[in-house]
């Protein structure tokens, strides 16, 4: 079984991708991917210097995430000229990695993707489960987490898909207002209504 784990900002989902792993689970991080399919000497980092010019490329051969963040932020063109190229690079690795761990016996994947609503990704899973929290709470760990004023974490959480809605498209919604131990409780009882093996 594929299980796609997703949230919205600071809702708590990398912690529950923790317990996950720590319960023998193995995950598909698509952030991790994201960095990985960028590395130096990578194809996809061939490419974004051929799309933005040499100076995106660092001495050492790393990405220099500044300068390509400043290219695309005010200009939607460049950002979907870098989107174009990275997010079918980090499907490909993720369906890689996926693979891998089927290969290798694993009976249920966990892939974390953090947009997977977002950028329609659900055709790569089997079930969904969206872990939630309410904006006040959602607002107060961004506020005290990332130490954004409550403007900016209005805005950040507002540049995301409502809560609302990534709940209507999950199979499992997972609360995440509680103490740690209740969202562990919570994840337990869903992996085992799922009947998930390792």
């Amino acid at each position: 079984m594929i299980i796609g784990l997703t949230g919205s900002i600071a809702s708590g989902k990398s912690t529950v991708s923790q317990m996950l792993k720590e319960l023998g689970y193995p995950v598909v991080d698509a952030d991790l991917v994201a960095r990985q399919v960028v590395e130096p000497e990578t194809e996809t980092l061939r490419k974004i210097g051929e799309a933005f010019g040499p100076e995106v490329i660092r001495e050492d051969g790393s990405m220099d995430r500044e300068k390509v963040g400043s290219i695309i932020f005010h200009d939607p063109a460049s950002r979907k000229k870098l989107n174009d190229i990275i997010h079918p690079a980090i499907r490909a690795e993720m369906l890689k990695q996926r693979q891998a761990h089927m290969d290798a016996g694993c009976k249920t994947v966990i892939m974390d993707i953090p947009l997977l609503f977002e950028s329609k990704l659900q055709h790569m899973v089997d079930k969904i489960l969206v872990v939630s929290v309410s904006e006040q709470e959602q607002l107060k760990r961004l506020v005290e987490r990332n130490h954004f004023t409550e403007q900016e974490a209005r805005a950040r959480i507002a540049s995301q898909l409502p809560m609302s809605v990534k709940e209507a498209g999950a199979d499992e919604v997972l609360d995440n207002n509680g103490s740690i131990e209740e969202t562990k409780r919570q994840l337990l009882r869903i992996l085992e209504r799922w009947q998930t093996q390792l």
